[in-house]
């Protein structure tokens, strides 16, 4: 396994913020941003460090996540109906994915994986990866990626066990590619507009980030647009929620700005054209890929379109996502499919 070995240079620290320089190196191990309080497996923030949930995730072979936030100190962020917020200078995205051993008591007894790191610096976007370590004390810096066994017990009671392939640098690069340049896929105000149950209680996460300081010019809650959650009911129909989960999923290359626009393909939940969103689009190319489908989405019929297709595929080249999933989203796959089959001919 290749490791950055490079001797690491803070050049200062402040309320256990790692203040770094473009000629600095990253830290080579986890502890040293200053994110975890206590023992590091427990996964719980240092002040200044704030939680955050999104509506609809991004798919990774059913691994749970914790979702942290550290602003600049005395810094914020401006409120913007679409698209990513614009996050200041210094700011710090986390993302641990981890395995409970038993999906029906989450959180006990935890596998961490792997902690993902975007680091704002410059006006740009750093994609770092730390691996943890067996004894779940602590991660060190990868560049190269790697793979690990994971074993699970589902929510039906069922075993699972499967390999988890951790990304290497340039595959965070290719996700996260908006006009060539590296950017994060989910804070927006649309997918940030949802309660959490904060150590002072629940609260709406827009109008606690508001209220410490941390987001200007926020309207009220009610004008504020919010993505449906795919799998609730509740929130929003099946077109709301079949293109909440594309967009999540798919649109951060699928989209004008992404890696795939030559594709034609485009699932931001904004898209208005229907041919953009894939009904009856003849596909750019797909090769293989399509499965002898011709058409991404024909209407009332999923098993027919390319998108039902590489959905439902686990094979390299044809899978979509193409990266970060090696199982199927069975899921998922089925509010798609649900979706695709409720369509009508005249739509």
């Amino acid at each position: 396994m290749l490791r950055l070995t490079s001797v690491i240079i803070i050049s200062f620290i402040l309320s256990g913020s790692f203040i770094y320089s473009p000629k600095s190196n990253f830290p080579q191990k986890l502890s040293e941003w200053g994110i975890f309080e206590g023992s590091m497996h427990l996964l719980q923030p240092k002040e200044g460090v704030i939680p955050y949930e999104l509506n609809t995730p991004l798919f990774s072979d059913y691994a749970e996540k914790s979702r942290l936030i550290r602003l600049p100190k005395g810094s914020s962020v401006n409120y913007k109906t679409e698209g990513v917020l614009d996050f200041p200078e210094g700011s710090l995205l986390v993302k641990t994915f981890y395995y409970s051993a038993d999906f029906r008591h989450p959180g006990f007894n935890k596998r961490i994986i792997e902690t993902r790191l975007l680091a704002k610096e410059k006006s740009e976007w750093k994609a770092l990866t730390y691996v943890w370590n067996d004894e779940q004390t602590d991660a060190e810096l990868e560049i190269a990626g790697d793979d690990t066994q994971v074993k699970y017990t589902d929510k039906d009671g069922a075993a699972q066990e499967f390999k988890y392939v951790i990304p290497n640098q340039n595959q965070c690069k290719g996700c996260h590619n908006i006009n060539d340049r590296l950017m994060p896929i989910g804070p927006s105000v649309s997918q940030l507009n949802k309660t959490y149950q904060y150590k002072e209680g629940i609260k709406n996460q827009l109008v606690y980030w508001k209220e410490k300081g941390l987001m200007n010019n926020l309207p009220e809650v009610k004008s504020i647009p919010k993505t449906a959650v795919w799998n609730d009911e509740t929130t929003g129909d099946i077109n709301a929620r079949a293109r909440a989960y594309l967009a999540i999923n798919c649109s951060h290359c699928h989209r004008i700005e992404g890696a795939a626009q030559t594709s034609g393909l485009f699932l931001t939940e904004q898209e208005k054209n229907v041919t953009a969103i894939g009904i009856n689009k003849t596909p750019v190319a797909a090769g293989k890929g399509s499965g002898g489908r011709l058409v991404d989405i024909k209407q009332g019929d999923a098993s027919a379109s390319i998108m039902w297709y590489r959905m439902q595929t686990t094979n390299a080249g044809e899978r979509m996502p193409e990266l970060g999933r090696s199982l199927v989203h069975k899921e998922g796959l089925a509010l798609i499919t649900q979706w695709i089959n409720q369509m009508k001919s005249n739509e």
